[in-house]
């Protein structure tokens, strides 16, 4: 369900009645059903899914209709919409916890995250900055990347959630590799059986050999052959002003970009609503939306579900394919 300040509790109520969703899946939200009444009742949406508690849901996981786990992690009057608070940055790592303990199990198929708070989360004792960190921890893989999909891009990042003064030192040969593969073992396992990869630059032109950085030469351009070596279909590294052009574009089936904005922003000016996040090498597959908990809307009936229905089916179609 995400922060229950946010506007999760908004998009579970409008997922949990999408069409789309029913009639490719069986949703199921872990969060708090006291808050989603409440949010309901803010923003005049109907709520009339089934509910369940933590306990019954583990004597009886197969859910055949719409149904709402009641994790009970948060006094439903205690939230303020719209306010960073550590309790409600508490509930939704419960609702994580238990959502990925679910998929452990094997009693869901994938996980689809509504968002979180980051400050909110480190308010409760969260050492972890965001989602694909915590993932990474609460399942014990050893390599992850954040990618970004949507119909017509995919985009994987180097480094995600750190400072930007901190991504030099952070770019090695090894992650580059592997961010590098996991995304191309995305794309097989989605039915490109070549992928082809473009890996961005992070120095203007793309270090203008030497002249503006040294990260191409000594980093990057190693990765890119290593990874070419290995059988895959990569180039770069290209500069970033030009590697999103549509000519470029149309001949790229997933970019890997070395920090947050450098793949972010290119990719939201295309996909914000149907963009979805993508956490690769978990054990589980897990989607979620490309946004955040947006604040100023919160419990406002105003935030449009899109992102988190598009998570959902991305859900689906990848959890059903092994």
């Amino acid at each position: 369900m995400g922060d229950p300040a946010g506007v999760g509790p908004e998009l579970c109520l409008r997922a949990l009645r999408d069409r789309r969703l029913s009639a490719r899946c069986v949703p199921v939200v872990f969060g708090d059903a006291a808050v989603l009444a409440r949010t309901a009742g803010a923003c005049g949406l109907p709520f009339t899914a089934r509910c369940v508690t933590l306990a019954e849901w583990r004597r009886a996981p197969r859910a055949a209709a719409a149904t709402v786990v009641d994790c009970r992690a948060v006094d439903a009057a205690a939230v303020r919409p719209g306010v960073i608070q550590p309790h409600c940055g508490r509930a939704a790592l419960s609702y994580i916890e238990q959502a990925v303990a679910a998929a452990r199990a094997g009693r869901i198929a994938a996980v689809a995250t509504a968002p979180v708070h980051k400050e909110a989360l480190r308010l409760a004792g969260c050492p972890h900055p965001g989602h694909t960190e915590l993932l990474a921890a609460l399942t014990g893989a050893r390599r992850t990347c954040m990618t970004m999909a949507s119909g017509g891009m995919i985009v994987s990042l180097v480094t995600a959630h750190v400072a930007y003064a901190d991504v030099p030192r952070l770019l090695t040969r090894k992650r580059i590799v592997a961010v590098i593969e996991l995304t191309a073992e995305a794309l097989r396992r989605l039915g490109r059986a070549r992928p082809r990869l473009a890996v961005c630059a992070l120095n203007p032109h793309a270090g203008e050999g030497g002249l503006f950085g040294r990260e191409e030469r000594e980093v990057i351009r190693p990765a890119v052959a290593a990874a070419a070596a290995g059988g895959l279909i990569v180039a770069g590294p290209l500069p970033p002003d030009t590697a999103f052009l549509p000519r470029r574009r149309a001949t790229v089936d997933a970019y890997v970009a070395m920090y947050h904005d450098q793949g972010l922003t290119p990719f939201k000016m295309l996909a914000f609503e149907t963009g979805v996040n993508l956490t690769l090498g978990l054990p589980i597959v897990r989607t979620s939306v490309d946004h955040g908990t947006a604040f100023d809307i919160a419990w406002q009936g105003k935030a449009s579900a899109e992102s988190l229905v598009h998570s959902v089916l991305w859900a689906v179609r990848l959890a059903a394919r092994p």
